[in-house]
């Protein structure tokens, strides 16, 4: 197999997903989704962020959450599965580092109140941010409002921030799901790239890996944008492959048709 870096001259392998956050890529949805993100958190809310895979949901709260001093926020992060409300309690004490001893829904409400305001009297603000979240049963999402709940709803405890599939808005439409819904104060919709963004993330990405010089030709990076649907991580995934098959052949520059060979060979 032949080494990208080696083959054109490169410090780093390209489109790696390790890239410190002050080198990202600015999305053109990047700085209203932190704007809505910093209001939530302001007034203890919720925010939704949404959008097909590879679209950078990830790569924006990772942003968003980087900007976060840890000695002022309590950052607890899970990965929503379908189980039940009792699992997602168990995963946010988890978070916590408090492995809960029972099963109890009602005692597992209170640990994590009590977690909560543990965070709380330690002048901190607590944020749960739940990936994947459009894999939520309906069930759980007309319960999830409770967790933040205190005092007859005086107060918030906890900002929550919702990461997923376009699916996700649709559940929260549902009306079991209001009493969470009607807390959330801003979605973001991330979309997939133009033609003039996505020539931007691929020439951002390779000079970040070391090229001195444009590698793609105006006919691959079309090909990669087409063939991505504007999707950043299919459009790494083509890129990577291009770059591949086109040093295989020794060429000076990529072509469609390395984009194409590329195409072959990713889901």
């Amino acid at each position: 197999m032949i080494a990208l870096t080696h083959a054109w001259n490169l410090s780093r392998e390209p489109f790696s997903s390790d890239i410190p956050v002050d080198k990202l890529f600015a999305l053109p949805r990047l700085k209203p989704f932190v704007e809505r993100f910093d209001y939530a958190i302001s007034l203890g809310a919720s925010t939704v962020i949404t959008g097909e895979v590879g679209t950078g949901k990830s790569t924006s709260l990772r942003y968003a959450a980087s900007r976060l001093h840890p000695s002022e926020y309590r950052l607890l992060s899970v990965i929503a599965t379908t189980g039940s409300m009792v699992e997602l309690l168990r995963q946010i004490c988890f978070a916590f580092g408090a492995p809960p001893l029972s099963s109890s829904s009602a005692k597992l409400y209170q640990l994590v109140r009590e977690l909560l305001q543990g965070v709380r009297e330690k002048k901190q603000i607590p944020l749960l941010i739940v990936d994947e979240a459009h894999l939520l049963r309906t069930e759980v999402f007309a319960q999830l409002h409770l967790i933040s709940q205190h005092a007859f709803d005086s107060q918030s405890l906890l900002p929550i921030v919702l990461s997923g599939q376009p699916i996700l808005t649709d559940k929260l439409l549902y009306h079991p799901c209001r009493p969470f819904a009607s807390r959330v104060l801003g979605r973001t919709d991330l979309l997939a790239l133009t033609l003039e963004d996505m020539t931007g993330y691929l020439r951002h990405h390779l000079q970040l890996a070391g090229a001195t010089k444009d590698l793609l030709s105006e006919e691959a990076v079309l090909a990669i944008h087409q063939g991505s649907g504007g999707l950043l991580r299919r459009a790494g995934a083509l890129a990577r492959g291009a770059l591949l098959a086109a040093a295989q052949e020794s060429a000076p520059l990529v072509a469609a048709e390395h984009v194409r060979i590329a195409s072959t060979e990713i889901f």
